[in-house]
Parts: structure tokens; sequence; C-alpha cells
């Protein structure tokens, strides 16, 4: 479904009508035709499939009405951006999936009760990557005084994009999911952490690499990016 944003006509568009599909890059607003990708179902994505059939059923199945009114609370107070940009509110079952396969994708634990407090967590302003082909490794910087080190439950989610030529300025995805860098209230991580590539990557290939903190709460912020040059 394509979201249409109506002025003197129409100033934006996203999604896919009939046959083709609109989007926008840094170039401006583009139509391309619609394409019906692959299902390789792959192990991952089978994976990732499962995962969300049994947190949609524990929406159901396991948490109270309480519990999900008060995810529903939650949701009304914390607006999303959509594709053109612009702020809404999801459901409550948005939300407490949103937050779930966050979590549990990284080995975190399910959570069961919706956040109290009605702000999104920060994005880290002093992410920042290195790759070397070598090791086959992503080194992360990242601030490790903020609370969700201290956190049992909080990490820092990273995600590595498909290697691109070193011209690559512009990458949306597809990204895959390479670790998480978990809080500690006894022992917090501190920068620099390395991580293992999900992709293979060589020398003079441009990575692209994105994170989103997690609090034990469930708040997730929004995704933040660095890109990198891959090294010797």
């Amino acid at each position: 479904m394509a979201l249409i944003k109506f002025g003197g006509g129409i100033t934006d568009a996203r999604g896919s009508i009939a046959g083709n599909v609109f989007s926008r890059n840094r170039s401006g607003a583009y139509i391309r035709s619609r394409t019906k990708p692959v299902n390789p179902n792959t192990t991952r994505q089978s994976g990732v499939r499962a995962l969300m059939s049994t947190i949609s059923q524990n929406w159901n199945n396991v948490l109270t009405q309480a519990q999900r009114d008060a995810w529903e609370t939650f949701a009304s107070n914390v607006s999303e951006q959509n594709r053109l940009g612009e702020d809404i509110n999801l459901t409550g079952f948005n939300q407490y999936v949103k937050s779930n396969m966050a979590a549990q994708n990284a080995g975190l634990s399910a959570i069961a009760a919706a956040p109290t407090i009605f702000t999104k967590p920060g994005e880290d302003n002093s992410f920042a990557v290195a790759v070397s082909e070598a090791s086959q490794e992503i080194t992360v910087t990242f601030d490790d005084t903020a609370d969700w080190c201290d956190e049992d439950g909080g990490a820092m989610i990273l995600q590595m994009g498909i290697p691109q030529n070193e011209s690559i300025n512009f990458f949306d995805g597809p990204w895959r999911f390479a670790d998480s860098i978990d809080g500690d209230s006894t022992t917090a991580p501190t920068s620099t952490t390395a991580i293992a590539v999900p992709f293979a990557v060589s020398e003079d290939q441009k990575v692209f690499v994105r994170g989103r903190i997690i609090r034990a709460d469930g708040r997730l912020s929004d995704w933040f990016r660095g890109s990198a040059s891959c090294g010797a």
C-alpha cells in the first residue's frame, strides 16, 4: 500500500500502487516498476517468521488485559515516523511486537510489561565504525557513559548492510543483524568493541552499519548510522 501526501497536487508518495513503486533518494522522488521478490526461505528468514508468530500469539495468550492496555497507553504517547517522515502513533500491539522483535532477535529476554516512561532513548552521537578485511570485524565506537551501558537488559543493536562499491553514498537496505553490545549493571561495556561481520567484506568496499538503543523496559531509539571504507 502506498502513502500519498497531497498538496497542490501530490507532493510525496511512498509504497506501491498496481505495478509502480514510489520512493525517494538523495536526488528526489522517483517511480520504478514493481518486481516480486524471490523468497529463498532461508533458515534465517524462517527463524524471524517463527519469532514473529510467537510474539503475536503471546499478545493474545500470555499478556493480561491490563498489560495490553498499558501497551496501548505507551503507543498513544510515543510517536513514530512513517515513510513520509510524518509523526504517527502505532497501536499497542505494534509497539509490543516492535520491542519484542528487537529484543528477542538480539538474544535479550521477552518484554511483557509496557514502558511507563513515554520518551524514546536518544541516538548515540558518538557512533562510528571501522571495518577490517583481515579480521572480518566491525569496530564500533560508542558513548559508554550512556544509561543503557549500566543496565541489564539494555543494549545497542547493530545491523550491517550488504557491502557496496566505495563510490556509493546512499544506502537503504537490505540490512542483516550483526550483533548487540549488551549493557551490564556490574561490568558495563566500554568503547570500542569489535563484532563479527554478517556479510564477508573485502578491502575498499563501502560498509554501512546502523544501530539503535533498546532499554530494559523495551523502549527503542530511532536508527542511527555510520559507514566506513573497509581496510586491509
